[in-house]
């Protein structure tokens, strides 16, 4: 039987990693065992935004800097059974955690991560072997953020217009029957002179926003195939000694 130990206050707010170095959570409480005083179980907060409460065994635990790191898969704590943290673990509770974290249980304070032999004298004849199964999950996590950003940026374009201008052109026309009065009509030597206005078309530029589109941000899931790999232990029984038939 375990219970909350102020002894091992240097873990508390520690964080865990796991044994490739992920984190899982910070150190809220240390479980020492009753009998031998050793620290036997971390509480650490896990979960999203540490909400979740969860046992990790200290056995095999080594700090690393100011981290503490366990000989254990992320996945595995993550899958732990949920046990209330009141201050103390039963026999019973003990006995459900050792079973998921793969460590014999000794209600004597001796526990083998190498597994044992659960059968005995006061049991059966028989030899219970074991295998490690490989449970696959996925988790949720942010993968990146994607923000919409609007800015201004200048380009030059061009137009071609056409544009009018007026020209002077004299002609000129011989006297005859249709023009003479005209053309008398006056001094017979005199100076004069004629203005003619001349207009020409200039380009001019104006300029109106115009909405163009509407943009907005959404997501849609694709699936990939990722091929995981994970060392499993089995346990083998072969027979030591003679065996005669």
């Amino acid at each position: 039987m375990t219970e909350v130990s102020d002894a091992y206050g240097f873990f508390r707010g520690r964080m865990v990693l796991d044994r490739d170095g992920d984190k899982i959570g910070r150190i809220d409480d240390v479980y020492e065992d009753k009998q031998t005083g050793r620290p036997e179980w971390a509480l650490v907060n896990t979960g999203l935004f540490g909400t979740k409460k969860t046992f990790v065994p200290l056995q095999d635990a080594a700090p690393v800097g100011e981290d503490v790191r366990v000989p254990l898969e992320k996945g595995h704590v993550k899958d732990a059974p949920s046990i209330e943290a009141d201050g103390e673990l039963s026999e019973n509770e003990e006995r459900r955690l050792y079973t998921h974290y793969g460590v014999a249980y000794d209600a004597d304070g001796d526990h083998d991560t190498n597994g044992g032999d659960v059968s005995g004298p006061t049991t059966d004849d028989a030899m219970t072997r074991s295998e490690e199964d490989l449970r696959v999950g996925t988790e949720r996590r942010e993968a990146g953020r994607v923000r919409l950003r609007k800015y201004v940026v200048t380009e030059e374009e061009q137009r071609t217009v056409p544009v009018r201008r007026e020209e002077v052109r004299v002609e000129r026309e011989p006297i005859d029957e249709g023009n003479v009065d005209q053309a008398l009509d006056g001094p017979e030597i005199s100076e004069e002179e004629h203005e003619v206005v001349l207009h020409e078309e200039r380009p001019v530029v104006d300029k109106e926003v115009v909405p163009k589109e509407r943009v907005r941000l959404s997501t849609e899931e694709h699936t990939d195939q990722e091929t995981i790999s994970e060392t499993l232990r089995k346990e083998r029984i072969e027979t030591d000694g003679d065996a005669r038939s």
